[in-house]
């Protein structure tokens, strides 16, 4: 399971015009499903998430987490971050999850995520997204849980 997140002052997903998520400062997180992602790679990105120090502290310096802080995290799926680009001028998609698995541990991310932290908006499995963001930093990492 793959994150790219993204410390932000604010965040939100449309579709179709409408607002389905939106938070203020805290992490967007683009997550996509990979084959054989399962329960461990779900807990294990999410631990990640919520514990990665990218939050500044008293001294300026990235020592606070997204649970010290206890911003706002914004779950959107993508499954273009498990794309394969390593060749040619067009992406493969083998290496992604089928769409049944991606939503099932995407959802299942989402479960957890709720249950460990006061605020988790969400995105929408599999629709056509407008995500808009403005990047506190910028802060972006890649975080991959195998």
């Amino acid at each position: 399971m793959i994150a790219l997140i993204q410390r932000v002052a604010e965040a939100r997903v449309e579709v179709e015009n409408e607002t389905v998520g939106s938070i203020g400062p805290g992490l967007l997180a683009l997550v996509g499903v990979q084959p054989g992602d399962g329960e461990m790679q779900t807990r294990r990105l999410l631990e990640r998430m919520l514990g990665y120090r990218v939050f500044a502290d008293a001294d300026g310096k990235m020592n606070l987490s997204l649970a010290q802080t206890g911003g706002g995290l914004l779950l959107v799926s993508q499954f273009t971050l498990a794309a394969d680009t390593r060749s040619g001028m067009r992406p493969g998609f083998s290496t992604a999850a089928t769409p049944v698995e991606g939503e099932r541990w995407f959802n299942r991310l989402i479960e957890s995520a709720r249950i460990r932290h006061p605020t988790v908006e969400i995105g929408r499995f599999g629709a056509h997204m407008k995500v808009s963001l403005v990047n506190d930093g910028p802060v972006t990492f890649w975080l991959e849980a195998r």
